[in-house]
C-alpha cells in the first residue's frame, strides 16, 4: 500500500479515505469574489448610462432651435384649476373623494328621511323610509293569487285603494283558499 511519489495519488489497490466529506468544495472566497465583481460591473454600467443620459440631455438643450418671439409659451395643461374643472365634459374626475362622497350620502339620507312630491299630477309622493316600514307593518304587503293575470291584479289593486278600510295581512295559504272558494 504505497503511494506513487510522482502524483501523490493513492495506488489502485489502496482504499480511498474521504474522512466523511468531499475534499474539494466550492470555497467561500470564490463566491465573494463573484459577488464583488457583479457589484462592480453593475456600478460601471450605472455610471455609463448616467453619463450617457446627461450628455444626451445637454446635447438636446444646446441644439434646441431658439423660440420665435411671435410664439407665446403655452400654459401647463396638466394643472387644472377649479374654474377649468367645470368646462370638462361629464363624467369628471373627483376633485375630493371624501367630501363629494359625504355630500352624496347626506343627500341620499335627506331623501330617505323627508316627504316630497314625486309627481303632483299623479299624486305620487315620497315618504320617509321609517314611515313606509310602519305602513307595511300595519297594512301588510299585497298578496296576489297564483293564477291571477296582471290585468286582474291591477283591477284588484285599484278597488283596494278606493276602499278606506285597512287591508288585513293575508298569508299566501289564506289567499289560495279564498281564490279556490270563489271559483277563480
Amino acid at each position: 500500500m504505497s503511494k506513487d511519489p510522482m502524483t501523490d495519488q493513492p495506488t489502485p489497490n489502496q482504499p480511498i479515505n474521504h474522512d466523511g466529506f468531499e475534499q474539494e468544495d466550492l470555497s467561500s472566497r470564490s463566491a465573494l469574489y463573484f459577488l464583488a465583481g457583479l457589484v462592480l460591473v453593475c456600478l460601471v454600467v450605472y455610471l455609463i448610462v448616467f453619463g450617457m443620459y446627461r450628455f444626451l440631455d445637454s446635447y438636446a438643450t444646446a441644439h434646441q432651435p431658439p423660440m420665435s418671439p411671435m410664439v407665446t409659451p403655452e400654459a401647463d395643461t396638466r394643472a387644472v384649476t377649479p374654474e377649468n374643472a367645470e368646462t370638462f365634459p361629464q363624467p369628471r374626475l373627483e376633485e375630493n373623494e371624501r367630501t363629494q362622497f359625504r355630500s352624496f350620502i347626506e343627500d341620499q339620507d335627506q331623501k330617505l328621511a323627508t316627504y316630497d312630491w314625486l309627481d303632483k299630477d299623479k299624486g305620487t309622493v315620497r315618504i320617509p323610509i321609517d314611515r313606509a316600514m310602519e305602513l307595511i307593518e300595519q297594512r301588510g304587503l299585497p298578496v296576489h293569487a297564483e293564477g291571477a293575470s296582471s290585468a286582474q291584479s291591477s283591477a284588484a289593486k285599484n278597488s283596494e285603494t278606493k276602499t278606506s278600510a285597512p287591508v288585513k295581512k293575508q298569508t299566501p295559504k289564506a289567499a289560495k283558499t279564498r281564490a279556490a272558494a270563489s271559483g277563480k
